[in-house]
């Protein structure tokens, strides 16, 4: 690759394609089912329109914010996802780059990297939990997490089981036997640069998920943790907020797209609330987050962080979702295709494109400050959002 920047999001995912694995690209898209609703997080913005001005503005924009307590250069924090086979350093590698970048980073319980290799090259590491095992289990991932460093915690509720996608499920490996890794050889193969990034590093892909074990314990499988969240009972309200009485730090609760849910996270505690369908990997033909933000955000705005989670793939996509509410937004799919597609340096350049697009927003329209954003600077279609929950 002659030249290694790419300067849309875009790009990155066209680049991230041609350079991974099938099946490893086929999980970075996702999406349930149909994909309706993985596809409405991004056209949904699309509907949203600016009203620019022509002079008068500011000579600079301010964008800095504090996320769950922690300072931001840009109203942007990573979203923590899965397995980061896409790259040989995975979650170091975007650590790295939102430091570089100073915005805070969600770590997954799915992770690919320990938490303390993590929090090493990142001081703002917020630890994303499922409620998977047994209340003890989830106290020790959790103090595990707290004496690694981590500065909040994110309790994760917005992820079903999707039986099926329409355009067809990746196969994921569930060991590196033979006959597990064989069928993937030619996909592999055909991917040069994805496997001697991997054969410089000395390493292999990892499916294990260290961040799910306490101890001395030897990391489950990827399905392994994925059968202990799917034998777990859901958590109640009364859960939630048994769990948050058990950190003394900043607490999120993601996945919330209904008011009166994101009232009990309120009750239940909680410093934030992340308006998410995981990505379209929830209920299929739920809402775009982005739709139902501006009522969620007037009911409880006032007495909870409202960041929001869905569709984000340039900058003026979040200055749309601040206008409408959100006090930050959370980017995944954006990040590991820079991820994919260039290791840390592509992480650090999908963070760029969005700071820059923000800017650029933000001077369009004569915004000098992201807390100034208001309703007032997007013109948003009748019927874009459902009708309020009675």
């Amino acid at each position: 690759m002659a030249n290694p920047w790419f300067e849309t999001v875009a790009i990155a995912q066209e680049r991230a394609k041609k350079r991974v694995p099938k099946s490893v690209y086929g999980a970075l898209i996702a999406g349930a089912e149909a994909g309706v609703t993985a596809s409405d997080n991004v056209s949904a913005f699309d509907c949203i329109g600016f009203r620019p001005v022509t002079a008068g503005q500011g000579a600079e924009r301010q964008m800095d914010v504090t996320i769950m307590g922690q300072s931001a250069s840009m109203p942007v924090m990573i979203s923590p996802t899965g397995v980061q086979a896409v790259h040989p350093d995975g979650e170091v590698a975007v650590g790295r780059a939102a430091a570089n970048r100073g915005i805070p980073m969600g770590l997954s319980s799915f992770g690919s990297k320990p938490i303390e290799q993590v929090t090493e090259v990142n001081s703002q590491i917020m630890f994303q939990l499922y409620w998977a095992g047994d209340r003890d289990s989830m106290l020790a991932r959790m103090e595990r997490a707290r004496a690694a460093g981590a500065v909040g915690l994110i309790l994760t509720l917005d992820w079903s089981f999707s039986h099926g996608r329409d355009w067809g499920s990746p196969h994921i490996p569930q060991s590196f036997k033979p006959r597990e890794i064989l069928p993937h050889a030619p996909e592999v193969l055909a991917r040069p640069g994805y496997c001697w990034s991997w054969i410089k590093s000395r390493q292999i892909p990892r499916l294990r998920v260290p961040n799910f074990v306490t101890g001395d314990d030897a990391p489950p499988l990827f399905f392994e943790a994925y059968g202990t969240w799917m034998g777990t009972p859901p958590p109640s309200w009364d859960d939630v907020a048994w769990l948050r009485s058990q950190w003394d730090g900043p607490f999120m609760v993601k996945g919330v797209v209904r008011v009166d849910e994101a009232r009990r996270a309120v009750d239940a505690g909680a410093d934030a609330i992340s308006v998410s369908n995981h990505g379209g990997n929830n209920v299929d033909s739920a809402p775009a987050p982005i739709r139902v933000l501006p009522e969620i955000a007037d009911a409880v705005g006032n007495d909870i962080r409202v960041l929001m989670d869905g569709g984000i793939r340039r900058g003026s996509d979040v200055v749309k979702a601040l206008a409408l509410g959100a006090d930050a937004v959370l980017i995944g799919r954006a990040y590991l295709w820079g991820l994919a597609a260039n290791g840390q340096a592509g992480v650090e350049n999908v963070l760029d494109i969005l700071r820059g697009g923000i800017d650029a927003t933000m001077r369009g329209i004569g915004v000098d400050k992201v807390t100034d954003l208001s309703p007032d600077d997007v013109i948003v279609p009748d019927g874009f959002s459902p009708p309020p929950l009675r």
